[in-house]
């Protein structure tokens, strides 16, 4: 959430940056301009109000005592007066700070300066890319033909059991899965971060902190009877443990890293790009979250995009960097770099990561702050995340790329955790 102090001191900028992501920021900074001001008129009102009530009050008080009753009796009278206007510009200014935090929750947050312009994905930019895209025969099978040649994904009795989008992982592919989760939990503890086993529901206050409600309201899956949400991803739980939180300066950089299924209630559509694997409602993922200093954010993010790209190439599948235009990027997001992976047997690149910086946009919303170490001054932190990493996808491209005439290959780095070199 943006600050109402940034709003007003940055106007224009606030809305030229944000016409980058495509939002029309015009109006409703007026409103909550308009409302700040109400807000802090209302307040203005108050405090004199309250002064002048205090001082009639002790005027009652010295009226008394030189026995000028009927003085004092028009005094009481007055504060009377005075103390229904107080309970009407106290009502004014709660609805009008009710008004104004709707209104900022509607606000996404502003494009970094490198982000480059565009309306969709296809405008993204390449930074990077690396790995062998292998060459398969020419009877070479898709991830749904081989989960279903070898007996490792049931997509109809997870239809059965669920609806669309919720597979059974059997076998080989179940193991595949715990195999991929320990790896990239090992890994991540290798690479300084701390793991953390979240809650899978999470209650409208953590939705708001993160950024998730109301933005992405509709693409949760809500418990209405407990009001809790299922977790679209651990950054959720693991970035509200820091709500309401003022971390010392020495505690910084945090780095946290956790698996959890996660659910999505994605509108689906018919075609290659959401079968199988594709596009799921439940899948899992390992989550990598940062909380850092504003002005070591940004290395930070550096630092967790290169901690993803060494997980692809160890998963020797080759890969692509790209820099998210405005128009394709997040409500929360500030600068997003994605990670896609090649999938041989469907010809295409398939998201498996995105990596963001926040700034102070969550921090804002969860009041996650950090005391400087040199001056005790409290400001609020920068929040990172990245997905390190999706495993559907993953699996997807693994299965595709690595198969043979003998059974589909596992990368190297896998087996001491699969206890198997190839699955037949």
């Amino acid at each position: 959430m943006l600050t109402i102090k940034f709003i007003a001191e940055n106007r224009d900028e606030v809305v030229r940056r944000l016409a980058k992501k495509h939002f029309d920021a015009g109006e409703i900074i007026e409103k909550i301009i308009a409302l700040d001001a109400s807000r802090r008129g209302a307040q203005s009102a108050l405090e004199a109000s309250l002064t002048e009530l205090n001082r009639i009050s002790k005027e009652i008080g010295m009226l008394m005592k030189e026995g000028k009753k009927e003085e004092a009796e028009a005094a009481r009278t007055k504060v009377a007066k005075i103390k229904d206007a107080n309970k009407e510009l106290e009502t004014a200014k709660t609805q009008s700070e009710k008004d104004l935090h709707e209104l900022l929750m509607l606000v996404p947050n502003l494009p970094h300066e490198s982000v480059p312009e565009g309306r969709n994905a296809g405008d993204n930019v390449c930074e990077k890319t690396g790995g062998i895209i292998p060459e398969l025969s020419a009877d070479a099978l898709p991830h749904w033909d081989l989960a279903k040649k070898y007996d490792l994904i049931d997509f109809e009795t997870g239809v059965k059991i669920a609806g669309a989008g919720f597979p059974v992982y059997r076998d080989y592919g179940a193991r595949l899965q715990r195999a991929l989760v320990n790896f990239f939990l090992d890994s991540a503890r290798e690479a300084g971060y701390l793991e953390i086993e979240p809650p899978y529901v999470v209650n409208a206050d953590s939705g708001y902190g993160t950024g998730n409600l109301p933005d992405k309201e509709g693409q949760m899956y809500h418990a209405p009877v407990d009001n809790l949400y299922l977790i679209p991803t651990a950054e959720v739980p693991v970035t509200n443990i820091y709500r309401d939180v003022i971390l010392n300066e020495s505690d910084l950089p945090v780095k946290n890293a956790a698996y959890s299924a996660c659910f999505r209630r994605e509108a689906g559509s018919y075609g290659k790009d959401v079968r199988g694997l594709n596009r799921l409602h439940q899948f899992n993922k390992v989550e990598i979250v940062c909380i850092d200093k504003p002005e070591h954010s940004y290395r930070m993010l550096d630092e967790m995009v290169e901690y993803v790209r060494s997980l692809v190439e160890k998963l020797e599948l080759p890969w692509r960097i790209l820099r998210l235009c405005g128009g394709d990027m997040s409500f929360t997001s500030a600068l997003t770099f994605d990670f896609e992976v090649f999938s041989a047997a469907q010809k295409r690149w398939l998201e498996v990561s995105s990596v963001s910086n926040f700034e102070s946009y969550q921090s804002n919303r969860l009041k996650c702050r950090y005391r400087s170490a040199e001056d005790k001054k409290i400001q609020l932190c920068h929040t990172l995340n990245g997905s390190a990493l999706a495993l559907p996808r993953i699996v997807a491209a693994l299965l595709e790329n690595n198969q043979t005439p003998d059974g589909i290959r596992i990368p190297h780095a896998l087996r001491p955790y699969t206890g198997f070199e190839t699955i037949r």
